[in-house]
């Protein structure tokens, strides 16, 4: 043999692809394009070749295999003629069809795993994860922005001027507090809409409201802070979540004020977590007595985690100014884009007192080194084009009218119902009527059952509380909102006839 041909020997031993891990060495001698069609069919079958996936060119294919083109060829030539991938020019060879699975006799009968109780009174942390992932014809599930109305122009022309002027260096890995760019925005955003007086140093992007109380729960544990207090009735979400990092979440009652301050400071609690500019799920303003007498309880020693949940949405009350702006040393502000643009997008913002703030950070470090910078970046600049306040325009008119239509179907069809928290936010809470045949907890299963998603209100109460819904309008057409309401009222009729 001479060098030519050897170092080709050499270099068909080498020779595989990456692509299904395919080595021709596992081929049997003459039987390349019968071993290649196998390998691709049996990849078909199993799913790692879905349908829709591109097969890699043959020229690619047979140089990372050190074979000719002709046997790449022939075996996609066979699987075509099978009817399992079809040629589309430049669009390349692709998967089209899975071959009929052979028929295997049934596995051994395992015994029936129970089905997860939806809508159990006292429900567990995956409860958020199951309903989202049920299907219904009309979703009035609270703390849905309209996600039809995502400002996709807006957002790609930032994008791409964010591209535009991205040098390579700020590819790496970015600023753990956040981008200077977005953390600047934010601090400019809080000034002009909620009152606050911040420095972009003292700005924390973090991964939505629910990393920012992820955060603050392990750093109060570590400064031996192991209670928080929560309103009553409150978001049973957050209350999870603090609770996952918290020994106890003593609930406070809200009444037409807001919290009352008495039964907080009734609690011994050190901290409290808060909805103050709209109170999840009542909907009502911490009024300005109240607002007094909880600032004086921070200053005593009071934590408080201020939560400006929907404080943007507001359609008929004057705005209310941030807790954080009035006490800065005593409050942990938080605050999001879920709720103005999407929660696909996963960021938000968190101030915290001096004394807590390395505690948060080395939290934040070892969660995730820091949000994405790409999406940052084109969100600090809608925020500081204006971009994002023509958005949050074009949403209050969008979802006044959209809250009117529910108003307007719960007097049709739920009469007896009174209704919560109609000025502001995205979401009205509905108390009703005892109906001695069923609960809130499954009036919503039986609404569930005919394709309209809503809430409970006893999800969100541990002390004795009416019964009632909360329901979101921001994300459905008035026609869905009319319809499911019609749905509603039906089952309550038919529960109270009972």
């Amino acid at each position: 043999m001479n060098r030519s041909k050897a170092e080709a020997s050499d270099r068909s031993k080498e020779a595989g692809a990456d692509f299904l891990q395919l080595d021709t060495a596992d081929a049997p001698p003459g039987g390349l394009t019968d071993w290649l069609t196998r390998r691709l069919r049996e990849a078909v079958a199993d799913g790692r070749l879905p349908v829709g996936s591109r097969l890699p060119a043959g020229r690619v294919l047979a140089a990372e295999l050190g074979v000719s083109r002709g046997v790449v060829t022939d075996a996609y030539q066979r699987l075509a003629e099978e009817g399992q991938v079809v040629g589309r020019g430049r669009g390349g060879t692709v998967v089209v069809a899975a071959p009929a699975a052979p028929h295997r006799a049934p596995p051994a009968a395992e015994p029936p795993r129970p089905a997860p109780a939806l809508f159990r009174a006292d429900p567990d942390p995956e409860v958020f994860d199951l309903l989202r992932g049920t299907p219904a014809r009309i979703d009035l599930t609270p703390g849905v922005p309209d996600l039809a109305a995502f400002p996709r122009a807006a957002w790609l022309r930032a994008e791409r001027a964010v591209l535009d002027d991205l040098a390579a260096s700020d590819l790496g890995y970015g600023d753990l507090r956040g981008t200077p760019a977005l953390r600047r925005a934010v601090a400019h955003w809080l000034a002009r809409n909620r009152g606050i007086r911040a420095d972009p140093d003292e700005v924390l992007i973090v991964a939505g409201t629910a990393q920012a109380l992820a955060l603050l729960g392990r750093a109060l544990g570590r400064a031996g802070i192991g209670e928080v207090a929560v309103e009553d009735p409150g978001s049973l979400g957050a209350r999870q979540h603090l609770a996952h990092w918290l020994a106890a979440t003593p609930p406070v009652p809200v009444d037409a004020e807001g919290i009352r301050v008495d039964a907080l400071r009734a609690t011994g609690a050190p901290a409290v977590l808060l909805t103050p500019a709209h109170q999840y799920p009542t909907g009502v303003v911490l009024g300005g007595d109240r607002r007094r007498e909880l600032l004086r309880w921070a200053g005593e020693g009071g934590l408080v985690i201020e939560d400006d949940y929907d404080a943007e949405h507001r359609y008929d009350r004057p705005p209310v100014p941030a807790l954080r702006a009035a006490l800065p040393d005593r409050v942990c502000y938080a605050g999001s884009i879920s709720k103005l643009l999407a929660p696909a997008l996963r960021t938000g913002w968190l101030l915290v007192p001096d004394r807590l703030r390395d505690a948060v950070l080395d939290a934040k470090r070892f969660a995730d080194l820091g949000n994405p910078v790409l999406p940052q970046l084109v969100l600090a600049r809608l925020m500081e084009s204006g971009d994002l306040d023509r958005h949050l325009r074009l949403l209050r008119r969008r979802h006044r009218r959209r809250r009117d239509a529910m108003i307007a179907a719960i007097r049709t069809h739920l009469p007896g119902a009174t209704v919560h928290g109609a000025a502001a936010g995205l979401h009205l809470m509905l108390t009703l009527p005892e109906a001695p045949g069923r609960t809130d907890t499954e009036l919503a299963a039986a609404a569930l059952a005919e394709g309209v998603k809503v809430q409970p209100l006893s999800w969100h109460a541990r002390l004795p509380y009416p019964p009632g819904l909360v329901l979101g309008y921001a994300a459905g057409s008035t026609a869905e909102i009319a319809e499911g309401l019609a749905v509603l009222g039906r089952l309550v009729r038919r529960s109270s006839s009972v």
